[in-house]
């Protein structure tokens, strides 16, 4: 068998990267540790085979381990998460993979958009992060609609402010793993989206993992991102110093949860604050943990009560977390895909395709459709 000529020290660098130890590695790739600890120290080579199988378990390009040094993987999002004051600055593998290829599509999208001559989107970055009266001012003249028509089921009204925020030009994606991997889970606790603020092709992502009226807030904290022109990974800590964290949190919480609504509708009388939380979550389709922070804000529960509830909030969610894993089912593969990717993203992706302007495998490679199955994706999920 023909050795291929990888840099050991790279070997090394990517199963580290991975977040394997030799061991977990060796189990991956069946083969035996002592071989996975002679390939890093370079006592040996992995054949072409070997060696590629190396690469996808490690999820690296084949062509990385056959670089002289480890290449540089810096991200152009800005990292808003926190611990207390000081920023986390470390993204998991996953995570990483996630916003690479994001950006690889909106890369595609704004050459997209610009080929059509279209104009730039002027609500990107059109409030200060300073004037909090004009940026609930503003999100209400472009989203209100959505409120003050509100519908009673919970998934009509996420979906029709997805489909609003498209309307203006943002790319919406909600995903719970890396692409279409679903062994490649993202980690609910590590971030709840990203925004990436650009007046061509802005891009709002949603950590689908979190629960659903959770993530509805994420939606609305990520686009604020977009009118206040700041790009950045979020984890929506109410403990979050950070001033574009708080600003966000503070205008998406008064646009979902209206405080002159909210104030009308909470029973001080009641002996137990927490009876009011059901009704409140029902009525305003947000989470428990949001009503309760407008609580808060408005003076109604103290910090303790606060504190102490949204502890018990999060255990209900682990709890629910390890049910659903034994679940199985979802929606069918090709729905997924304008969630994943965004309906905008899939539209424009087939349309361009299937007029014969771009590569089947480009597009497969965009949205995760195969080419033989494009044409009946288009017809059922994109009405073509």
């Amino acid at each position: 068998m023909v050795e291929t000529l990888v840099n050991p020290s790279i070997l090394a660098w990517a199963r580290k990267r991975a977040g394997f130890t030799v061991s977990k590695l060796a189990e991956k790739l069946k083969i035996k540790q002592e071989q996975v600890e002679a390939w890093e120290t370079g006592d040996s080579k992995p054949t072409f085979r070997q060696a590629q199988k190396f690469a996808d378990k490690t999820y690296v390009p084949f062509g990385y381990l056959f670089l002289h040094e480890p290449p540089r993987e810096e991200l152009p999002i800005p990292d808003l998460r926190t611990i207390g004051n000081h920023p986390i600055g470390k993204f998991s593998l996953d995570l990483k993979d996630t916003i690479r290829s994001t950006f690889e599509r909106l890369a595609w999208y704004k050459d997209f958009y610009r080929e059509q001559d279209l104009p730039r989107l002027n609500w990107i970055g059109c409030v200060s992060v300073d004037d909090f009266e004009l940026a609930t001012a503003t999100i209400k003249n472009l989203l209100g609609s959505s409120i003050a028509q509100r519908p009673r089921q919970f998934h009509d009204y996420f979906n029709e402010l997805i489909t609003n925020i498209e309307v203006l030009g943002a790319l919406v994606m909600r995903n719970s793993v890396v692409g279409n991997n679903t062994h490649r889970s993202l980690d609910r606790d590590e971030f709840r989206g990203f925004a990436i603020a650009d007046d061509h092709a802005p891009v709002i992502f949603i950590n689908a993992t979190d629960t659903p009226q959770a993530q509805i807030f994420t939606l609305l904290h990520e686009f604020v991102h977009l009118l206040i022109n700041e790009s950045g990974v979020s984890d929506l800590s109410h403990r979050n110093e950070n001033r574009f964290e708080k600003f966000c949190n503070r205008v998406a919480a008064e646009f979902l949860v209206p405080s002159d609504e909210f104030l009308s509708l909470w029973d001080v009388e009641l002996e137990d604050w927490r009876v009011n939380l059901p009704q409140l979550e029902s009525h305003f389709h947000v989470s428990q943990w949001v009503i309760a922070r407008r609580a808060l804000e408005n003076r109604l529960i103290s910090e303790q009560q606060y504190w102490g509830h949204y502890g018990k909030i999060l255990d209900a969610f682990k709890n629910e977390k390890e049910k659903r894993k034994d679940k199985e089912g979802g929606p069918p593969f090709n729905r997924l895909i304008n969630m994943r990717y965004s309906k905008k993203l899939a539209t424009a992706v087939a349309s361009e395709a299937l007029s014969g302007r771009m590569l089947l495998r480009d597009a497969h490679h965009l949205i995760g459709v195969h080419p033989s199955k494009l044409k009946d994706f288009a017809k059922k999920e994109l009405s073509f």
